[in-house]
């Protein structure tokens, strides 16, 4: 495969996203003590470094597998943050305890990418936050703070690949049916199948 191709603006682009989107969520972790006890923003670097090694590496490697992807096809790929929606993702966390992220995407151009292309492309994502799964799950046995990331890396990365395989707007899910309805099947179902599992297994060790 030839070497992945970047840019200053893209790696930009991506800092920015991967921060913004971990100060949402960690806002959104310690957001019930802060209404009801107040706390310091000294209270925030663990909910910080929590959500920069869950939500942001699911996210980053999320988009860019798709952009690896996209560029083996000889397609130009980079991704590009939104800022208003970053902003709105903290505002949201902050005001309503909820996080509607959308950051950004990797935007792609190629003149000859045909409907395989574009399903393997889009189903690149999900793939890779299910491989990620496998990275923390043996992270949860070990204890502490250590277990703490496993489970949250867990939860999160099947969620994403979960609600990616809705077949709505702009989602994975809806290019990946539109290429084989065998592969987002399969897909679909390990994706929520996994979200089963670990909501028995898992969601005991979420804490902070």
């Amino acid at each position: 495969m030839a070497r992945i191709r970047t840019s200053e603006t893209e790696i930009k682009h991506l800092l920015i996203a991967w921060l913004a989107i971990s100060l949402a969520f960690a806002i959104l972790f310690v957001r019930e003590e802060w209404m009801y006890w107040g706390v310091s923003l000294s209270d925030l670097v663990r909910p910080m470094i929590l959500a920069m090694f869950t939500v942001g590496i699911a996210f980053l490697l999320h988009e860019m597998a798709h952009k690896v992807v996209a560029q083996r096809y000889e397609c130009w790929a980079e991704f590009r943050m939104s800022l208003p929606m970053l902003m709105f993702a903290i505002l949201c966390a902050y005001v309503a305890g909820i996080v509607f992220a959308a950051p950004g995407a990797v935007m792609i151009f190629g003149s000859h990418i045909t409907r395989e292309q574009n399903g393997k492309i889009a189903v690149a994502g999900p793939t890779m936050n299910l491989l990620l799964v496998f990275l923390f799950l043996p992270l949860i046995g070990h204890g502490g703070f250590i277990t703490t990331i496993g489970a949250y890396g867990v939860i999160i990365n099947i969620f994403i690949a979960a609600f990616n395989m809705l077949p709505i707007g702009v989602l994975d899910g809806r290019k990946i049916l539109y290429w084989s309805k065998t592969v987002y099947l399969l897909v679909l179902l390990a994706s929520f199948g996994m979200l089963a599992w670990a909501f028995v297994k898992v969601v005991p060790y979420l804490s902070l």
